[in-house]
């Protein structure tokens, strides 16, 4: 299974880093934020962004324990979204040991 989610989430993680770079080499966001925020499909995706990360940064406020790293973190997965929250998952896969699994990955250390 970890050896799964491993191959998943890097899967995941490139295919959104190339989707934010081609899509920041077509279209500016800040030219195109009124615009934007005029749509209300895209206010509600922003709530729904923010709600994912709010319980993201809640599971990570659980397993860090220094508050730099905690307020880092949170401010990396805010302006990365699933880029960062991806590699956070990522480096918690790749530190598991064998025979580890899930249990281990969403327990505090």
């Amino acid at each position: 299974m970890i050896n799964f989610l491993k191959i998943v989430f890097s899967a995941l993680l490139v295919f959104m880093c190339y989707k934010v770079i081609t899509t920041s080499l077509e279209s500016n966001l800040f030219e195109q934020w009124d615009f934007l925020g005029s749509i209300p499909w895209m206010r509600a995706t922003l709530w729904d962004f923010y709600a994912n990360i709010f319980i993201i940064t809640l599971w990570m406020f659980y397993k860090e324990k220094s508050i730099i790293l905690k307020i880092s973190i949170t401010i990396l997965f805010v302006c990365l979204g699933s880029i960062a929250t991806l590699a956070y998952v990522l480096v918690y896969l790749f530190k598991l040991k064998p025979g580890e699994g899930v249990k281990e990955l969403l327990s505090k250390r």
